[in-house]
C-alpha cells in the first residue's frame, strides 16, 4: 500500500510582546488546540518531537508532516421504516420519496438495514476527504477559540480580542501559503526578525527553514535553545566573576520568555549592601529584576550579579550601567528597612501586633502568637525539645510581620525574623546556641512554604512549623473557614499537607489527635473572648451589661467536639495526593485510613508495612476472606460472646482455626505494642492455609444457635487480628 507524502506545517502567530508569566500556557494551548483540531478532522499528523515553539513576540506550531487532505469520508444517514416507506403495493411512499430526494439518488439506489424495531432505508455514500490546506484556517480559529488568554486586549476599532496585538501570520504547508487568516491578518510566509538586531522581514520559504531562518534574523524561537544558552552564558559570567550563579527555575523561566536572543551580562554593586539579609537582596534581583546573583563558594552572596539583555552590542558597558543603577535605589530601600528594623527591635514589633487583626472571630496576630506559643509548649517535651524555650521562639515567631522589610518584600517572614533574632536585644538573656536555634526556629517555622520546600531541620523548628499549622486548622474550622471548592483564603489545604510532612518525614510519633484537641479548645476560648469583646470595652462592662461569659465558653467547646473529627480527616485527604505521588496505591492508603490512627507517623509506617504484605502471595486471599469474615459479622443477629468457647469446637477445621488464632495473638502482641506491623502481617500471612481451610469445610451459619454464635465469635476474633494493622480487605479486588 503506497503512502502520499505528509508535507510540514508552520504555524507562526506574531503578536506584541506577549504577557510572561501566561507564554509557555499560551504556546502549548495553541499547539495542543491545532493537534486536536486535526485529529477532529481526521487529518493523519506526523508529530515526531515537535513541541510549542515561541519567544516574547510569537507563538508557533510546526509538525514535521501533515497529511495533504483528509481521509475518505463516510456518511450513513437513516431513512423511514420500510413500513411507512412502501404502500401495500410496494411503491414508494411520499416519504421514502422525499428522503431519496433529500438524499440526491434514485429510491431504488437506497440501501435496506435492521435495528430493534424493524427495517428501515438508509443511505449509504463515501466522499473524497477535502485538502487540509482548505481546512487550515478553520484548523486555527477553531485552536485559537480554545485558548485561555488570561486578559483578552482589544486594538484599532475591531471587534475582536487576543493576548497582545496580532501583527503577522505564517501558514504554511509544504512550501505553499495556506490561504487564510486571523484577526483581520492574512497569512503569508514573512516572519518578523528581532526587533533590534535585525528589524526585517524574513523570508520562511519552507518549514523545515523556519528556526534557522529565524536564528539568522537573531530570534530562537525554540526555548529550550534559549533557555541552554542562558544558563551557559549566565555560568560563564559567574565563573569569570569568581563565583557560581543562582539560577531558579522560576527566575530562569521568566528570563526565558523575556528575551529572542539573550546576552548575559556581568554587573557589580558597592559592598556595603551585603550587610543587609542576603535574602533581601537575592528577593530584590530575582523577583524585581530577574537578574540572577552571583555566589561564593560557601553559598553567600558576593557584589555581582548577571543580567541578561535582548540585545547583544560590542560594548555592553552602557547596559551594565543601566542595571547596576536600577538595583541600588532597591538595595538601598532594603538597607533603609534592615536598619530602621533593628533599631525598633523586635519586642516593639511584636506589641504591633495587637493592633493587627488575624481573622474576625480569631482575634489578633498576638492572640494567634500565644495559642501557637502554648501548643508548641506542648509539643516540646514530646520531641525533646525545651519547653520554654519553644514557648519563647514562638513567642517571636510572628513579630517581623510588623517590620519594614517584610512589608516590602512578604517572602522574608521569618527569614527577616531570624536575623533579627540574632542581633536583637530581647534575646541577649540566651546563650549564643539558644539564640541561634531561635533565630532559625522563627524561619523555619514558615516551612514547607510551597509544595516542593523542605520541611524545617532543626527540632525547634518542626515544633514551631507543627504548632503554627495545628492553630491555623484549629481555628480555620473553628471560626467556619473550612475550604469550598478553589476558595481556601487561609490555605488550610497547604497548611494540613504542611503539617502532615513535617510530622511523618521527621519521624515524630505525636498524637495528632490530642494536639488537634488542645488547638481546638484553645481556638474556641479565643473565639469567646473576641464575642467578649465586641459586646463590651471590658469584663467588667461586659459583667455590667449581663454577659455570661461561662455559657459562652461553653458553647463554643462543643462546636470544636463537633469539628474535630472532621478536621482529621481533612487532614488525611490531604495525605491521599502526597502517597499517590510516592506511588503507594489508593487501597493500600485506604486500608490504613480506615483505622484513623492518631499518629500520623504510625499512619506511615502502617502503609509501608502493608506495601510489604501485599507482595506476598497469601495477601489476596487474606484480604478476600477478611472481607468475606465482616460480611457475615454484619448480618449477624444479637450480641456475639466475647471468647470463643472451645467446647463447642466440632469441625477439626474450625478447631485447627481456632488453634492458629490463639498462636497468632501469642506471636503478634508484642510486635503490635511496639509497632513492628510488618512483623504482624508476616505472621497473620501464615493463616491462609487455616483460613481457607475453615471455609471449605465448615459451614457458619448453621441452625445451631450455639454453633452458629462461637463461630461468628472465633471469625471476629479472627478480623480483629487480621485488621489490626490495616482494613486488609481493601486489598482484595
Amino acid at each position: 500500500m503506497s503512502t502520499a507524502p505528509m508535507p510540514p506545517l508552520l504555524i507562526e502567530l506574531g503578536t506584541e510582546e506577549l504577557p510572561v508569566q501566561a507564554l509557555p500556557g499560551l504556546a502549548q494551548a495553541l499547539f495542543d488546540g491545532v493537534l486536536a483540531a486535526l485529529e477532529r478532522r481526521g487529518i493523519a499528523v506526523e508529530r515526531g518531537e515537535a513541541k510549542p515553539l515561541y519567544t516574547p513576540r510569537r507563538l508557533a506550531v510546526l509538525l514535521p508532516g501533515v497529511a495533504a487532505e483528509q481521509t475518505q469520508q463516510a456518511s450513513e444517514v437513516f431513512g423511514p421504516y420500510v413500513n411507512i416507506a412502501l404502500d401495500a403495493d410496494g411503491q414508494p411512499t411520499k416519504a421514502l420519496q422525499g428522503f431519496a430526494a433529500k438524499a440526491g439518488v434514485e429510491w431504488t439506489a437506497l440501501e435496506r438495514t435492521s435495528d430493534a424495531k424493524g427495517e428501515r432505508f438508509v443511505h449509504r455514500s463515501v466522499r473524497a476527504g477535502a485538502k487540509t490546506a482548505a481546512l487550515l484556517p478553520e484548523v486555527l480559529h477553531e485552536a485559537i477559540a480554545a485558548m485561555p488568554i488570561p486578559r483578552p486586549m482589544r486594538w484599532g476599532d475591531h471587534d475582536y480580542a487576543f493576548a497582545r496585538p496580532v501583527q503577522w501570520l505564517v501558514m504554511l504547508l509544504g512550501g505553499d501559503v495556506v490561504d487564510g487568516g486571523v484577526f483581520g491578518v492574512r497569512a503569508d510566509r514573512m516572519s518578523r526578525g528581532h526587533r533590534f538586531l535585525h528589524d526585517k522581514q524574513v523570508w520562511i520559504a519552507t518549514p523545515q527553514d523556519y528556526v534557522d531562518a529565524l536564528r539568522g534574523a537573531k530570534v530562537l524561537v525554540d526555548p529550550d535553545e534559549r533557555r541552554a544558552r542562558i544558563v551557559a552564558q549566565v555560568e560563564a559570567a559567574a565563573a569569570a566573576a569568581g563565583g557560581s550563579a543562582r539560577i531558579g527555575d522560576d527566575n530562569l523561566r521568566q528570563v526565558v520568555c523575556l528575551v529572542e536572543w539573550p546576552k548575559a551580562v556581568s554587573c557589580t554593586f558597592e559592598d556595603d549592601y551585603l550587610a543587609v539579609p542576603q535574602e533581601a537582596l537575592v528577593a530584590t534581583m530575582e523577583a524585581n529584576q530577574k537578574f540572577f546573583p552571583v555566589l561564593d563558594g560557601a553559598g553567600r552572596l558576593t557584589a555581582r550579579f548577571i543580567g541578561v539583555a535582548n540585545v547583544d552590542p560590542a560594548d555592553d558597558s552602557e547596559i551594565r550601567t543601566g542595571y547596576e543603577r536600577v538595583i541600588r535605589p532597591r538595595f538601598a530601600d532594603a538597607q533603609f528597612f534592615f536598619v530602621e528594623d533593628m533599631k525598633q527591635g523586635l519586642a516593639s514589633m511584636n506589641a504591633g501586633l495587637a493592633n493587627v487583626t488575624y481573622q474576625a472571630k480569631l482575634g489578633t496576630v498576638a492572640d494567634k502568637v500565644q495559642r501557637v506559643a502554648a501548643l508548641a509548649e506542648a509539643i516540646a517535651p514530646q520531641v525533646g525539645v525545651d519547653a520554654a524555650l519553644a514557648g519563647r521562639a514562638a513567642s517571636l515567631s510572628k513579630a517581623d510581620l510588623q517590620s519594614r522589610l517584610v512589608n516590602e518584600l512578604p517572602e522574608l517572614q521569618g527569614i527577616a525574623g531570624r536575623h533579627y533574632a540574632m542581633q536583637d536585644a530581647a534575646l541577649s538573656d540566651l546563650s549564643h546556641a539558644d539564640r541561634e536555634a531561635v533565630a532559625n526556629a522563627i524561619d523555619e517555622a514558615w516551612q514547607p512554604r510551597f509544595a516542593a520546600d523542605d520541611i524545617a531541620l532543626s527540632p525547634l523548628g518542626k515544633v514551631l512549623a507543627i504548632a503554627e499549622r495545628l492553630d491555623t486548622l484549629a481555628g480555620g474550622f473553628a471560626a467556619g473557614l473550612k475550604p469550598t471548592g478553589n476558595k481556601d483564603p487561609f490555605a488550610l489545604r497547604r497548611n494540613a499537607l504542611g503539617l502532615a510532612r513535617t510530622v511523618i518525614e521527621s519521624g515524630l510519633d505525636l498524637d495528632l489527635k490530642d494536639f488537634l484537641y488542645k488547638a481546638g479548645e484553645l481556638a474556641m476560648f479565643a473565639m469567646s473572648d473576641v464575642v467578649l469583646r465586641t459586646k463590651a470595652d471590658a469584663a467588667s462592662a461586659a459583667a455590667a451589661a449581663g454577659v455570661d461569659t461561662s455559657k459562652s465558653h461553653s458553647n463554643l467547646r462543643s462546636l470544636r467536639s463537633a469539628q474535630l473529627d472532621e478536621l482529621y480527616d481533612f487532614i488525611l485527604d490531604r495525605l491521599r495526593g502526597y502517597y499517590a505521588d510516592k506511588g503507594v496505591p489508593a487501597s493500600h492508603f485506604n486500608a490504613v485510613a480506615q483505622l484513623r490512627p492518631a499518629s500520623l507517623y504510625d499512619l506511615d509506617r502502617r502503609i509501608a508495612a502493608i506495601g510489604t504484605f501485599a507482595q506476598l502471595p497469601e495477601a489476596e486471599a487474606l484480604a478476600a476472606a477478611n472481607k468475606r469474615i465482616l460480611n457475615l459479622l454484619k448480618k449477624a443477629e444479637g450480641e456475639l460472646p466475647t471468647n470463643v468457647d472451645r467446647t463447642l469446637l466440632r469441625e477439626p477445621a474450625e478447631r485447627a482455626l481456632a488453634e492458629a488464632v490463639e498462636a497468632v495473638y501469642a506471636e503478634t502482641g508484642a510486635s503490635l505494642a511496639r509497632g513492628d506491623y510488618v512483623d504482624v502481617l508476616s505472621h497473620l500471612a501464615r493463616l491462609r492455609p487455616q483460613v481457607d481451610a475453615f471455609f471449605d469445610a465448615v459451614m457458619v451459619n448453621v441452625e445451631d444457635a450455639d454453633l452458629r454464635r462461637n463461630r461468628l465469635a472465633l471469625l471476629r476474633r479472627l478480623a480483629d487480628r487480621l485488621g489490626s494493622v490495616a482494613a486488609i480487605e481493601h486489598l482484595s479486588a
